[in-house]
């Protein structure tokens, strides 16, 4: 199953509101990868639905085996000098084969 098929289903199973709170995708974006007119790029779109519902997993270097979600979330939040973590997680995501291009 492809991810556009898997997002079909998912909007098909859990309803429109549900899968946008989980991928993180607006209203209006999820309205137009549906309709076929998002004049973006789906490579993201599909980084998100993978993410919330594919259960797959990547090896951080500092966390070890965690979910695709999580590896997203974890690039997502700032830099933080007072937290050790943080400061290796900052590190090690700057060459991470699994970092968003964003």
């Amino acid at each position: 199953m492809d991810w556009y098929e898997l997002l079909n289903s998912k909007v098909t199973e859990l309803g429109r509101r549900q899968v946008e709170v989980d991928t993180g995708m607006s209203k209006t974006t999820l309205s137009q990868v549906l309709n076929n007119k998002y004049p973006g790029s789906l490579a993201n779109i599909e980084q998100k639905v993978l993410a919330a519902y594919a259960n797959l997993s990547v090896t951080c270097p500092v966390l070890g085996e965690i979910p695709v979600k999580r590896c997203l979330n974890e690039q997502g939040k700032p830099f933080s000098h007072s937290n050790p973590q943080r400061v290796r997680l900052y590190r090690a995501c700057q060459t991470c084969p699994h970092r968003s291009k964003q």
